[in-house]
């Protein structure tokens, strides 16, 4: 069965890395539309080679320059027209793989079309994680997790009743900071925080493992993924990134999902679940050293604490969790805060936010911008 693909992110690692698993396999995978941001001149080549039907963009400049040189291609531009990218009857699959909640209403229009939805986005369960629980339950749709940590726990759970799950054990690198100490925070320059140990991925992504932030939304995220309570969600530090995460059963039996750090092995798991696709990257058990694990400092990284705070209540405290971090990873980004201060913002914002329901996603967009015009406010006072 050929696979029939609306990639959001193409031009990111994650998109990339797609790209690659559909090279590899012309027979099995076939690129419908692509929506991208900045990186236009990489856009360009990913439609030469692919030759999607659909195309999205940021930018309605980039929407005029490329329909100049793409007669053939329906071309759009901003947020809004992304769904655009998912309504081709001939789609059967989504790669959301857009950071944020901009991909949330294409999420929402593929799961009514009933597409398999290959989920590399954790904002869109940590920002709406029941609305998007409601309508698979009213869709034949099928949510398959991408990140590597959610794609070990779906395999090794493998259709076992969750009666029957102990705990599931999230594996996080740790980043190249988990043996500083907490007065070295305020010295971390961008350069320092990009230096990811074992994966190669964007700049906001690579910012929130070295806080651990990116840990924290794979707690809510699981919660939501695999219906679990916080209390049957446990973190473990393992630097190698070999084990991509656990689940312990009643038993006490502990099956794990292991592979090298290689993010095409997840992407294609995800497309061709049940089945599985010949791939060669094997793990070099006789040169591959000792497996290590370390417990979390939560005193270090205050974001695994507020990942458990936001699971106790939901509603609308995922939202504020996500985005309060994402405008202040952008200041630091920007070089504007400190690293340590990503923590502070965020813990200022979510620790007073009134705590609401959540009914649509319009609710969500609102609570988005309240969130974010309020986080730039209090960064730019200097107030946390």
């Amino acid at each position: 069965m050929q696979r029939n693909i609306a990639l959001l992110g193409s031009t990111g690692s994650i998109g990339t890395n797609t790209l690659d698993v559909v090279r590899r396999n012309p027979d099995k995978f076939k690129i419908i539309s692509l929506v991208a941001g900045k990186n236009i001149e990489l856009l360009i080549k990913q439609i030469r080679e692919f030759k999607p039907q659909t195309v999205v963009v940021r930018d309605i400049e980039d929407e005029i320059k490329l329909k100049k040189v793409f007669k053939d291609v329906d071309i759009y531009s901003e947020n809004k027209n992304i769904v655009k990218a998912v309504v081709n009857k001939d789609i059967d699959t989504l790669i959301s793989a857009i950071p944020g909640t901009i991909p949330l209403r294409a999420t929402i229009k593929s799961i009514e079309l009933n597409h398999r939805i290959c989920l590399a986005n954790k904002e869109t369960l940590v920002a709406a994680g029941d609305i998007i629980n409601e309508k698979l339950k009213l869709s034949k749709s099928e949510l398959i997790p991408i990140d590597s940590e959610q794609s070990a726990i779906f395999q090794s759970i493998c259709g076992v009743k969750k009666d029957y799950i102990k705990r599931i054990i999230l594996t996080a690198s740790g980043g190249p900071f988990f043996k500083k100490q907490k007065s070295d925070f305020e010295k971390i320059t961008l350069a320092d925080a990009l230096k990811h140990p074992t994966w190669n991925m964007g700049k906001k992504i690579t910012v929130d493992s070295a806080t651990l932030m990116n840990k924290g939304l794979e707690i809510i995220e699981s919660s939501y993924l695999f219906g679990l309570d916080g209390d049957k969600i446990d973190v473990v530090i393992h630097p190698q990134s070999i084990i991509h995460s656990m689940v312990e059963f009643i038993d006490s039996s502990v099956i794990s999902q292991m592979s090298v750090p290689d993010m095409r092995i997840p992407i294609l798991y995800s497309l061709t679940y049940p089945r599985r696709v010949e791939f060669n990257n094997s793990i070099d058990f006789n040169n591959s050293g000792n497996l290590e694990f370390y417990n979390v400092n939560r005193d270090l990284f205050p974001s695994i604490d507020m990942a458990y705070y936001v699971l106790n209540h939901k509603k609308n405290l995922g939202i504020v969790f996500n985005t309060s971090n994402e405008i202040a990873v952008d200041y630091f980004i920007n070089k504007e805060i400190k690293f340590n201060e990503i923590f502070k913002v965020v813990s200022r914002i979510l620790y007073s936010w009134k705590i609401n329901d959540i009914q649509n996603i319009d609710d969500v967009e609102k609570e988005v911008e309240n969130v974010e015009s309020f986080t730039r406010e209090i960064i730019e006072k200097g107030d946390f």
